[in-house]
């Protein structure tokens, strides 16, 4: 798992129809072609990248491994190789538009024809600039371990509905739920829940409260919130762990994150909630300034109140100078968190 202790999951026998609606899919989702050259520098023991690499053997396309990424190293590789498609994720856009302007101009991206993203959101200002730069190649999904693939949003798309994950890809049936199984109207947040016929159905090892715990009238939730807009484009507040409740308020870190990912001279940030007498939690910010910036709480607090309601200003902002990461560049956000919360009594 992305965000904790590995799970075993165990899949039962796929049909064939639902091995060639599965391939289907992963060629929108990847935009797997025959003769594709493709790279790919996330982890093959995370499931995205290794189905990747596998769809793209399945077609006969040339694969491009690199033991870890590197943001110039990326750029060379892909104009070296005339590279048409590539598995990245959200903070290698953000560590590559990093570069000095002089660096980005000496490579041509100008063969990539098709970057497929999943892992985690990507913050809108970040997508539009690595559409500006690459052209309308950036594609993402949102998607699991469990229900594999269920939304497709392209670079088109992201420029009209920024923020968004997508559309359910074909097949695909997608509701949002309160705790109590209703389904929400256009706007309103709840639990994301699923039905991805085009997998097969499974189970974890050791853990069947888990999995029966996900699942209302057929469709699975991994916990995550969000809610559809008028046009059936979904969009993702957060994981329900991560939720802050503050004062009775839910507040979601992800939107906080978002800002924060626009500022000048942020090169990343996580946002979690700590204990707080008065209200239960308030909100933290852990940023990563960019090589050479020089950055305050005050200045990053005052301009967040500009677009954020005041309860959504991280009350305390700290630095550091790089961020708790895995292997596939995601956050450790949990490693940030636990140290507020030692010996409270409490996880919330």
């Amino acid at each position: 798992g992305t965000t904790g202790r590995p799970k075993g999951i165990v899949r039962n026998a796929m049909t064939p129809a639902q091995v060639q609606a599965s391939l289907e899919l992963r060629q929108l989702a990847y935009g797997i072609e025959p003769g594709m050259r493709a790279l790919v520098n996330a982890p093959l023991y995370h499931s995205a990248p290794n189905s990747y690499a596998l769809a793209l053997a399945q077609v006969g396309g040339t694969l491009v491994l690199e033991p870890r990424f590197d943001a110039e190293r990326t750029l060379q590789l892909i104009e070296r190789h005339r590279l048409t498609h590539a598995y990245l994720v959200p903070t290698m856009y953000v560590r590559m538009l990093a570069l000095p302007a002089e660096v980005r101009a000496r490579h041509d991206v100008r063969s990539m024809r098709m970057v497929a993203s999943t892992g985690s959101p990507c913050a809108p200002e970040v997508k539009r600039a690595m559409i500006e730069w690459w052209g309308p190649v950036i594609n993402e999904c949102y998607g699991s371990s469990e229900l594999g693939y269920m939304t497709l949003l392209t670079s088109e798309q992201a420029l009209r509905k920024p923020g968004s994950a997508g559309r359910a890809l074909p097949g695909v049936r997608l509701k949002i739920l309160d705790d109590d199984g209703r389904e929400m109207p256009a706007g309103t947040p709840g639990l994301i829940y699923i039905d991805q016929p085009n997998f097969a159905d499974f189970s974890y090892v050791g853990n069947e409260k888990a999995r029966a715990a996900m699942e209302r009238g057929g469709l699975k939730t991994m916990g995550d919130v969000g809610y559809l807009d008028d046009d059936g484009f979904l969009f993702i507040v957060d994981r329900q762990a991560d939720m802050v409740i503050s004062g009775g308020v839910n507040i979601y870190p992800v939107e906080i994150e978002s800002v924060l990912h626009g500022m000048p001279g942020v090169a990343d940030c996580a946002v979690f909630g700590i204990p707080d007498e008065e209200f239960g939690e308030s909100v933290m910010a852990v940023v990563q300034p960019m090589p050479g910036a020089e950055l305050n709480a005050a200045d990053l607090q005052a301009e967040l109140r500009k677009v954020l309601t005041s309860y959504k200003v991280p009350r305390r902002i700290d630095f550091a100078a790089s961020l708790p990461r895995e292997d596939s560049g995601k956050i450790f956000k949990r490693r940030l968190r636990a140290p507020y919360w030692e010996g409270t009594g409490r996880r919330i």
